[in-house]
């Protein structure tokens, strides 16, 4: 029998926030639980997959909001950006009261809350209807001080180093 489910948020300036997110649903996946992973702000369409096809390929439920972002695509509406990620928040909502999943990952879901694509409120009237035995993750830096006191569990990933500020550009299979 499962227990409740609770709310983890992987947050910080570090690499490493969506590859924690990824291991976790191949780990619950493994063990027979039924995951699904929604992506907000990644353009699979310019850079491929990436992990999206491994996850698939383990029976994970992916679905993706917003792909574009204003950051890196200079002609994209920002009221589109936000339309994008209010269907994906309600999509959200759809998936809670349906209940066929014990997992659900919210990639990048607090770049859309910091970029003010969604509203705080929105994200934390979301997370009150989670159902009590789905186990919710939320990555993305710069997680609000409101979502960080809802959550369970808080990992804050630091950037000690890194190579970007190298100009290393990112490394296909590496960072995405």
């Amino acid at each position: 029998m499962r227990t409740k489910g609770l709310i983890q948020v992987y947050t910080g300036d570090g690499k490493g926030k969506t590859t924690a997110a990824v291991g976790l649903a191949v780990r619950a996946r493994a063990r027979g639980l039924k995951v699904c992973f929604i992506s907000f702000h990644k353009d699979t369409d310019k850079r491929g997959p990436g992990e999206q096809a491994a996850l698939e390929e383990l029976g994970i439920d992916i679905f993706s909001f917003a792909k574009k972002h204003p950051r890196f695509h200079k002609e994209i509406n920002p009221g589109e950006v936000r339309r994008e990620c209010l269907e994906g928040l309600e999509f959200i909502m759809k998936i809670f009261r349906e209940k066929k999943y014990d997992v659900l990952i919210l990639d990048e879901i607090n770049i859309s809350l910091c970029d003010e694509f969604v509203k705080e409120e929105e994200v934390l009237e979301t997370l009150d209807s989670k159902p009590e035995n789905m186990e919710l993750i939320l990555t993305g830096r710069s997680a609000t001080k409101k979502i960080i006191e809802k959550a369970d569990l808080v990992s804050e990933i630091k950037n000690v180093k890194h190579p970007y500020a190298l100009g290393t550009e990112g490394r296909k299979g590496i960072e995405y």
